[in-house]
Formats: structure tokens, sequence, C-alpha cells
């Protein structure tokens, strides 16, 4: 898959932001500057290079812009193939990832993010499609039941073993040393860490399930600890909530 295949020819609208997915080369310097800034901004631990270097092994940014063109949240996609579980398949790596607090209602990011997505596994390559999410925020954890029917690990469900294997593989390859497999979680040498009002957690999250799973999976998040989380990209795998983020031609 070439960073030009996510280039989507429409903008992705909602709650006055726009969302679009531009591949990584033609992200132009004003644009990274920016996308720092926000990052900085949310994150203790942030240093330029660190953020260039990343940036720059990504295939491609989805953008969220206000009217006047100010961005006011990104996320980063690699995109690779790898037979490291022993099959060939497809991963969906997500990178550096912030939403400014005001947008945090908007649904562009899910629907922009989900229709690229789809946009992989919808190829006419024959193989599985899977993302490896890394998160040190419960509110990205979120992200997977909400839109996702089967994900891992959760509070409802053991992972199964070929489901374990096959992230343990994909981490190791990916992470090394930094990958603890017994935990779960990755601890990177010079770690992002949440700033402090959004480690806090809000009244009322704790008798949320999941949020309660992923402060017990990773109590570490609060020094930078990343937990590793997988799903399979398919149309047959979103929610209700998933479906309709990417309108009714999926619907079955």
């Amino acid at each position: 898959m070439t960073p030009s295949a996510f280039v989507q020819p429409e903008i992705q609208t909602a709650a006055r932001l726009q969302g679009r997915v531009v591949a990584r080369p033609l992200l132009d310097p004003r644009t990274r500057d920016a996308m720092f800034a926000l990052l900085a901004a949310h994150f203790a631990g942030v240093d330029r290079a660190t953020f260039d270097r990343d940036l720059d092994e990504k295939s491609c940014a989805i953008l969220l812009e206000d009217g006047a063109g100010v961005l006011r949240g990104f996320t980063t996609m690699l995109v690779y193939e790898t037979s490291a579980a022993g099959t060939p398949v497809s991963v969906i790596y997500s990178g550096d990832t912030i939403v400014e607090r005001a947008w945090w209602g908007s649904p562009v990011l899910a629907r922009t993010w989900i229709g690229a997505a789809l946009n992989v596994s919808g190829d006419d390559k024959p193989r599985d499609v899977y993302w490896l999410l890394l998160t040190s925020g419960f509110r990205t954890y979120r992200f997977l039941p909400v839109f996702f029917r089967d994900f891992y690990p959760r509070f409802d469900a053991a992972t199964r073993s070929r489901q374990a294997a096959l992230l343990d593989r994909l981490a190791d390859e990916r992470f090394g040393q930094q990958y603890d497999a017994a935990a779960g979680v990755v601890r990177f040498v010079r770690p992002q860490v949440l700033a402090p009002d959004l480690i806090t957690l809000p009244e009322g999250r704790m008798p949320d399930p999941h949020v309660a799973f992923f402060l017990e999976r990773n109590p570490g998040f609060v020094q930078g600890d990343e937990l590793v989380c997988l799903t399979r990209i398919d149309e047959g795998n979103l929610t209700p909530a998933g479906r309709r983020m990417v309108g009714p031609s999926v619907e079955r």
C-alpha cells in the first residue's frame, strides 16, 4: 500500500471540523510545525527530533481542521505487511494522536480514520488487516469498544490464543525489548506523558468497565506506558456506531 492510496478526494465534515487524509510526503513544513505544536501542548516529554523521525516513517496523517483551516487534531498511520506470525497480514499502526479538548465531541476523527482503514482492508489483496494500537490514555482505548465488536485485550473476554500470539509477534517485531509481553505494554525509553488534566479520571468515568480495565491493565500510563491493543479491520467487525461512521453503504 503506497502512501498516495490514502489521499481521499472528499473531505469528511461534521461539527465544523473537516478531516482529510494526507500522504506523509505531502505534508508541508507549516503543517508539520502545527502538528508538533499541538502534540507538545498536550504531552510532556515531546521533542522535535523524535517527532520528525516518527512522522517520517508513517504512510499518512489524518488532519482535523476547523473552518478557518486551523489544525485542531491529527493522527498518523503506518501501513505495512508482515509475516511475523507465520502468515501474511497487513498492519495499520497508529502513531501520534491528539485532538484539542474543545473538539472532543466531534465524530470526524473516527469517521475519517475508519474510512481510511477500510480503504486498506478493501483492496484486492487476499489477507487480513489488523490495527495495532498503542495507548497511554483511556480515552483512546475507548475507541475500540465504541466502534469494534472484537478487540484485544478487553475486560469481558480472554484474548484467544491465536490473537494473543499475533499481538505478541507484532509488538515484539516492532518494539523489541521495549515491549513487556507479560504486562502487555510498551515502555519507551523516552515516553510521552499526557498532560496532568488528561491523566485525571473525570468524575463518573470509573463505573465504565472498559475504563476500569484499562487502568488495571496499564497502571503505568501515568508515566507514559502504552497498552498494546489489536483488532481486525473488517466491515463485519464494526459495531452499529462504527457502521454509522462510514454511512449506509456498509449496512447489510
